[in-house]
């Protein structure tokens, strides 16, 4: 089943300012304190703009650093990367491609056995869906991620 996660007029206005500033002024949270930098919950994390699947807590891990940290998007078509010179270095900057939404940074310090990327993510880019809600909540084709006991949310550290 294919989804238009494109960007609308409706989806922005229901944004929070933090949520705003984030995904479409490429803002970033303070970090150890944003929603999901130590969260532990079964289930998939989506655009908060157009609720496009970005990542699995199957592939969460605790980086360190005080943003929710991945080791790879749930599909490497759901993102797009390009170089970001903001803060007088360059960076990759990672975002969504249904709706452009600025999410978060690129790095190459991941966990070298799942293929050392970290994909630091901004809380406020995203959008939680519980595992047990996956079906009610659209996005039942993803259930398979949770059904296996032994691919249930190994966090690891780096």
């Amino acid at each position: 089943m294919s989804r238009d996660y494109a960007k609308t007029a409706e989806a922005l206005e229901g944004l929070t300012a933090d949520q705003f500033r984030v995904t479409q002024s490429d803002g970033t949270e303070p970090a150890f304190r944003n929603e999901y930098w130590d969260h532990h919950e079964h289930g998939i994390y989506v655009d908060v703009v157009s609720g496009q699947p970005l990542f699995s807590s199957t592939d969460k891990y605790d980086s360190g650093t005080g943003w929710p940290s991945f080791t790879k998007p749930i599909d490497a078509e759901s993102v797009h990367t390009r170089p970001d010179g903001s803060l007088a270095m360059v960076r990759t900057e990672v975002r969504s491609t249904g709706a452009d939404s600025h999410l978060g940074h690129l790095f190459n310090d991941g966990p070298t056995a799942a293929g050392g990327q970290r994909y630091c993510m901004n809380s406020a880019a995203l959008r939680f869906i519980p595992a047990g809600d996956l079906e009610s909540e659209g996005y039942g084709e993803y259930r398979h991620l949770f059904e296996d006991g032994e691919n249930n949310n190994k966090e690891t550290t780096s």
